[in-house]
């Protein structure tokens, strides 16, 4: 067993102040994150449950309808609170949503084609399905512009369901739900982008056009510090908001043009750390004291800069912005748009409604069959293979987990419904009720079908890709 080296030196902790020495892979990390903000997004869907079935619903609906303003005096955008959280906060959620698609295609668990098959050709059977069901119960109409709703899968939500389970879940069951639900959000975000765009301005997607060639021309010029790309992205979002294109958009586009390979590969790296560690011994035995040396302060930074250098532009910002897309933007996005008054007395009303109708068995059927059904016939047909120590059982679960649409599905309600608000009720509630079905009906299927497992030991991370 090897043994801990004792550390020299001081180190200064807070009354308050905490130190986390597990060290966790990216992957881990985004699972931890996720599951632990998918519980305070059910947090927050039951506390805006709640405000708009008392008699606070009146000051909570008025609450998001407050107008906001910002800008000059020539150039303004004004907009009520729930459209800057719906077009503007979302933009940062879509940025990380980017983020995670760029990594696992370049270099995850989508960026081996055989290995990524299965979660794919899952993932394309839960869209499908979904909204074939859909339009079968709304075939015309303006009903069915929500054909989209019930294709999407909350990853928050699901995992969170699944991290209930504890031990019962192999982590490669885990794998396979972050990179089917990443495929569905692409799905959903090429939907977005295709289905639900408004009647385009054309002076405006010159911007957009020029905005994104600029971005291009950064990653191509070799341009590594995120504040241009930051800076840049912003103007790109502006642009999009004024071209009819869903502004949220830009973020997933700004993602992709952010480089995803480091400077310093890990060897070239080391060595410079090597030479850094002995010019910093080289300083600090002239003065100890940092707050007066600086040389030794020169020295130390110039050892941070190299540490950003060692990471890829697209990781740093994932890391950065995952907290706050988490734990800040939906959360807020749930309060803003799960407040849906429900009138318990019309409960049999709504449940035939036929968008409400459309997007739960969408939701809970549609995706059970297309998830379990796809991936069953493409394991029958030898075209892959089950991921080691997974069977049937915890495809079904995952399939009913996939049913859990909420966020995406609400956001997409949010589109396809904006000029009739009696049809977006119905499309949020078929949502709640149809997510929270596929997610007790899920947990209760893998509680009832699975035994604890001992934790195995896998690699998470493939070695990084050589493409930017």
């Amino acid at each position: 067993m090897k043994k801990k080296r004792r550390l020299l030196g001081k180190e200064y902790v807070a009354p308050w102040e905490r130190a986390f020495d597990k060290v966790l892979s990216p992957l881990e990390e985004f699972i931890h994150r996720q599951t632990t903000s998918g519980v305070l997004l059910m947090l927050c869907a039951v506390i805006a449950l709640i405000l708009a079935n008392s008699h606070f619903a009146e000051t909570y609906h008025h609450l998001f309808q407050t107008y906001l303003t910002i800008g000059l005096e020539n150039f303004q955008l004004s907009k009520s609170l729930h459209h800057w959280i719906n077009d503007g906060l979302m933009a940062i959620f879509f940025l990380v949503v980017g983020l995670e698609l760029k990594r696992e295609l370049l270099v995850g668990e989508l960026a081996n084609v055989k290995q990524a098959l299965l979660p794919i050709i899952a993932a394309v059977g839960g869209m499908l399905v979904p909204a074939l069901i859909y339009v079968a119960i709304n075939p015309t109409g303006h009903t069915s512009d929500g054909w989209g709703i019930p294709m999407a899968t909350d990853i928050a939500f699901a995992l969170g369901a699944l991290a209930l389970l504890g031990k019962r879940v192999p982590q490669s069951l885990l794998m396979f739900l972050v990179a089917l639900a990443i495929v569905d959000d692409l799905g959903a975000v090429i939907v977005i982008a295709i289905f639900y765009t408004e009647a385009l301005n054309m002076t405006a997607l010159a911007l957009v056009a020029f905005f994104i060639f600029a971005l291009v021309s950064l990653n191509l010029a070799g341009v590594r510090r995120l504040s241009p790309y930051l800076l840049i992205g912003t103007f790109l979002w502006i642009a999009m908001l004024k071209s009819g294109i869903h502004a949220t958009l830009a973020g997933v586009i700004l993602a992709f043009t952010i480089p995803m390979k480091p400077k310093y590969d890990p060897k070239r790296f080391l060595s410079l750390i090597i030479e850094s560690v002995q010019n910093i011994k080289d300083t600090y035995k002239k003065d100890e004291n940092i707050i007066v040396n600086d040389a030794l302060r020169s020295r130390v930074r110039a050892l941070g800069n190299g540490v950003n250098l060692v990471q890829a532009p697209a990781q740093i910002l994932e890391s950065k912005l995952h907290l706050p897309s988490a734990y800040i933007v939906i959360p807020i996005f749930a309060l803003a748009n799960a407040g849906v008054p429900i009138d318990w007395s019309n409960i049999g009303g709504i449940v035939v409604h036929p968008v409400a109708m459309g997007i739960g068995l969408g939701l809970v059927v549609g995706k059970l069959i297309g998830i379990a059904g796809f991936t069953w016939v493409a394991v029958k047909a030898g075209v892959c293979d089950l991921p080691k120590g997974l069977n049937m059982n915890h495809i079904i679960g995952v399939a009913f987990m996939g049913g859990i649409g909420f966020t995406m599905s609400i956001f997409i309600a949010e589109l396809g419904f904006a000029l009739h608000p009696a049809d977006l009720l119905m499309a949020k509630t078929g949502i709640l009720f149809a997510s929270l079905t596929a997610g007790i009906t899920g947990f209760i299927w893998l509680y009832m079908t699975t035994k604890k497992t001992k934790p195995v030991e896998e690699p998470l991370m493939q070695a990084p890709s050589e493409q930017s």
